[in-house]
């Protein structure tokens, strides 16, 4: 496929539906197999610690709970600046994400700060709300200085087969983010097989969207290793099919809490999509816990010695 084809399969709602049937099926067994393989590789020591400094960079690092107060993102701001205040060797993280009420606090706590200041959008997590109520949510956000925007697809739509309304939504979605990112939560929990997360990773990308993600974190399962590998797959193919000139990230989130969790994510980016998706331009992890683990290790990496969890501050 060239670039010239791909906005004919937008032209229709009859020529999106043929276009996304006619993906490939995935071989889910094969897939499984695949991440299951991939996850045994170790990384050792100098490449370990490579490997742990490059999960920092990419993390976004997250708090979406009713309970949010102004005093708890700034603290979460400030360890995003400086996730080890004993090692000014250790890397910002990519973001913060944030409600969008809370995205004014974050851009003040990491003004003169590589970190973005993300914000979810889109009535997240249902995505349950009229069109103009999801595209305020955006506006709000991006008003506030969001530098990113993780809005959450009409999942409902989308398993009814209304592809057209997903794809305009997402577009409506960019058009409203300005010059800020967008990244589209495709919620891979509920889109029941692996051959929907293609589908959905598609129409993401055709509507738009700067990265594609696998998930709220509201909802298990959230992400999975082969739903990440099928996404990848998304990418590198949509890259090819652009002719280079349209670069997809893609964010993992929800329940990723270990060192060896990330490391595996890292390997499964670095073996489908391959090295230009190892940056944090193109490649995220929202977690929350899973930073404190990887200070440790790094920890661990660089004295010889392992610090505990009470070291750090919690998140």
């Amino acid at each position: 496929m060239s670039t010239a084809t791909l906005p004919d399969v937008t032209a229709s709602e009859s020529a999106l539906r043929r276009f996304l049937i006619g993906l490939p099926g995935v071989d889910a067994v094969g897939a499984e197999a695949r991440v299951a393989m991939l996850a045994t590789r170790s990384v050792k020591k100098d490449a370990k610690l490579q490997a742990l400094d490059l999960a920092i960079r990419v993390v976004d690092l997250t708090t979406l709970e009713g309970a949010d107060t102004a005093g708890k993102v700034t603290a979460m701001c400030a360890k995003a600046r400086q996730p080890d205040p004993s090692d000014p060797t250790a890397p910002p993280v990519a973001a913060v994400c944030v409600y969008p009420d809370l995205v004014p606090i974050a851009v003040a706590a990491l003004q003169d700060s590589p970190v973005k200041v993300a914000s979810v959008a889109t009535a997240f997590p249902s995505g349950r709300a009229s069109r103009a109520v999801k595209l305020a949510d955006v506006a709000d956000a991006v008003t506030n200085g969001a530098d990113e925007i993780d809005m959450v697809i009409d999942r409902g739509a989308f398993l009814s087969g209304h592809f057209s309304a997903v794809l305009e939504e997402i577009q409506a979605t960019k058009e409203a983010c300005g010059d800020a990112h967008l990244k589209v939560i495709l919620e891979t929990g509920e889109l029941a097989t692996y051959d929907n997360v293609r589908r959905a990773s598609w129409l993401a990308m055709l509507g738009g969207a700067d990265f594609i993600k696998t998930s709220t974190g509201k909802v298990a399962p959230a992400a999975t290793l082969p739903a990440a590998l099928v996404m990848l797959e998304a990418v590198r193919d949509f890259d090819q099919a652009t002719d280079g000139k349209r670069q997809v990230g893609v964010k993992v989130a929800g329940g990723i809490r270990t060192t060896k969790d990330a490391i595996r994510y890292l390997v499964v980016v670095h073996e489908t999509a391959g090295d230009d998706w190892l940056t944090p331009d193109r490649f995220r992890i929202g977690a929350s816990s899973l930073l404190n683990d990887l200070l440790m290790q790094r920890t661990k990496q660089r004295t010889g010695a392992y610090a505990g969890p009470d070291y750090f501050t919690l998140d």
